[in-house]
């Protein structure tokens, strides 16, 4: 068993669930945000068979691919005289991806009488 670590923009995520689900894979998403250019992503968790690490890899490959999106770039008043401003392409999108080899995988789950009402 493997554990596939996505990390892909938040914008890519309710797509990428579906997709992931859709085909069996349980995953955990965890809202995280990136250190270049402090977006919000998304860490997506999928427990995986050896046999359909690639398949996972595809469908992340699939839902998060890359757009250009413009911004205008507006410098802090008291810099304006020395920093240009301007309309800026950002590459954004994508993800990055790890598989990491699990020893041991566990599913804990309550007991039968466990938070029933009486």
């Amino acid at each position: 068993m493997k554990l596939v670590i996505a990390v892909v923009q938040i914008y890519d995520t309710d797509r990428l669930l579906t997709a992931v689900t859709d085909v069996g894979f349980g995953a955990t998403r965890i809202v995280s945000t990136g250190g270049f250019l402090r977006m919000q992503n998304a860490t997506i968790l999928l427990g995986v068979d050896d046999e359909r690490v690639e398949e996972a890899i595809g469908i992340v490959r699939d839902c998060c691919q890359g757009r250009v999106e413009v911004r205008a770039e507006v410098a802090a008043p008291e810099f304006a005289e020395w920093i240009d401003c301007g309309i800026q392409e950002l590459s954004l999108g994508g993800g990055v991806v790890f598989v990491v080899a699990v020893d041991r995988f566990a599913r804990i789950a309550p007991a039968a009488d466990e938070g029933a009402s009486p």
